[in-house]
């Protein structure tokens, strides 16, 4: 996504400082004031505090390493430098906690888990 580089925290020709988002003083890359946006507009309650945009922020970034991380691993075991949807489904419905926190989820072009029954499986002699 080109065209969205931080801003630092330098002096301006005045001495005055530039603004900082809220995300970068956080420290996280997920945007801080989209989310609280997104609280306020949602009518979740009537008043929303700005360290629960904060949180939740940090807690959707978290969520999303932990699935990128996954699916990264799932699309190197394929011998693949680009995710697909193919690999987040892997990753998630091979991961107990993400399997159960996205249980009725659905990923457009994810597939099936391979699986077969044993039963179906030639016999061994």
């Amino acid at each position: 996504m080109s065209g969205r580089g931080k801003k630092q925290a330098v002096a301006g020709p005045s001495g005055s400082v530039l603004k900082r988002s809220k995300s970068a003083r956080a420290g996280l890359q997920f945007p801080v004031g989209r989310v609280h946006r997104f609280l306020r507009r949602g009518k979740y309650a009537d008043r929303i505090g700005s360290g629960a945009a904060i949180y939740l922020a940090a807690v959707l970034e978290y969520l999303v390493a932990e699935i990128l991380e996954l699916a990264g691993n799932a699309a190197r075991e394929n011998k693949k430098t680009r995710i697909l949807p193919r690999h987040i489904q892997l990753a998630v419905r091979n991961d107990d906690e993400l399997n159960k926190l996205l249980a009725g989820v659905t990923i457009p072009q994810g597939g099936v888990l391979p699986n077969i029954i044993a039963q179906l499986l030639p016999k061994k002699t």
